[in-house]
């Protein structure tokens, strides 16, 4: 079936779904928890090359060529865009910006991820609806990079450019992911470019100089256990749901993850890290959620989709009588 299709959504999509949205609005709170240890992007590379070690570990087991079928370019591309510049530079802004306020910006995925496939993929031009839901949607954002100072004290604009620049590169990553893989090598594609991931954000652990003023000995068990929590179910189980959902289903809807994110986000870092959550981010948390539906679900208000459903109903009626 067409990735382009509405499918009927089966146990396991709506298990991988659940697993993006509250798995990986979790996975800020265990990032801010690393971070005050473990330096951004050396906690980053040991995650990535970590999961795709064991993987690859795994997929030997089963198989004596587990990278066989693989093209390596591109799984060394979509994994330096995904798990290298797009959790690289989230993970490294957050030093300097929240957690919830992080997971809120990164919500424009979608929007992205839709003008990137009309502009150099599909070639389909979004509906009016999805341009209003983008437009909203970027207001919401705006709202939040302009008063991030108010929000989070001294947000440094070098943290909120990276964090912009993570959202473009993952975004670009999704789609070129979803174009190189196939369904049967879902395993062995997200190995690689978690892989590749992992070496890139190692490098510019260097370029960062991170290493120098790091001492290993002074890191606790609550940083090894949340880093251990982004390893197995950050990377291992919610990429392999991620590239897994994008061979089924269009990659706009596999963004879906990103309505809950926030939300998921924002209260556990309100909850557990004194984080505050202010009148202006509830604001704009609801400005970029309703803007991101409107992209999302632009399908389900089209008129022939109204007409379909008025029809439906009209025959059930007259079946039984009514």
């Amino acid at each position: 079936m067409s990735s382009s299709s509405t499918p009927r959504l089966s146990a396991g999509m709506l298990a991988a779904f659940a697993t993006l949205y509250f798995v990986w609005g979790t996975t800020y709170l265990a990032i801010a928890v690393v971070i005050r240890e473990i330096p951004p992007f050396i906690s980053g590379g040991i995650r990535f090359l970590l999961a795709g070690s064991a993987m690859y570990v795994w997929l030997r087991w089963r198989g004596p060529k587990p990278l066989a079928n693989v093209d390596i370019k591109m799984a060394a591309l979509a994994g330096v865009l995904l798990s290298g510049l797009g959790n690289g530079l989230v993970v490294w802004s957050q030093q300097g910006i929240p957690s919830g306020i992080a997971a809120l910006i990164v919500t424009a995925v979608p929007i992205i991820v839709l003008l990137l496939d009309w502009a150099f993929f599909s070639k389909r031009a979004p509906s009016r609806q999805a341009l209003l839901g983008t437009t909203i949607a970027v207001i919401g954002v705006v709202a939040i990079v302009t008063h991030t100072r108010s929000l989070s004290g001294n947000a440094h604009p070098l943290f909120l450019l990276a964090l912009l620049v993570s959202t473009v590169g993952w975004s670009f990553g999704t789609l070129i992911q979803k174009r190189a893989v196939q369904p049967g090598t879902v395993l062995s594609f997200t190995c690689a470019q978690m892989l590749f991931g992992g070496l890139f954000q190692l490098a510019m652990s260097v370029v960062d100089r991170e290493w120098g003023g790091w001492d290993p000995s002074a890191v606790t068990w609550s940083s090894v256990s949340a880093l251990a929590y982004l390893i197995v179910f950050g990377s291992i189980l919610s990429l392999n749901c991620y590239l897994w959902l994008l061979t089924k289903v269009a990659a706009p809807k596999v963004a879906t993850y990103a309505l809950v994110n926030p939300v998921v986000a924002l209260i556990l870092g309100a909850w557990l890290l004194n984080e505050r959550l202010t009148p202006l981010a509830i604001t704009a948390a609801a400005l970029v959620l309703v803007g991101v539906a409107l992209v999302l679900f632009q399908d389900l208000l089209k008129p022939s989709r109204l007409r379909s459903f008025v029809t439906r109903r009209s025959s059930t009626a007259v079946a039984r009588g009514e």
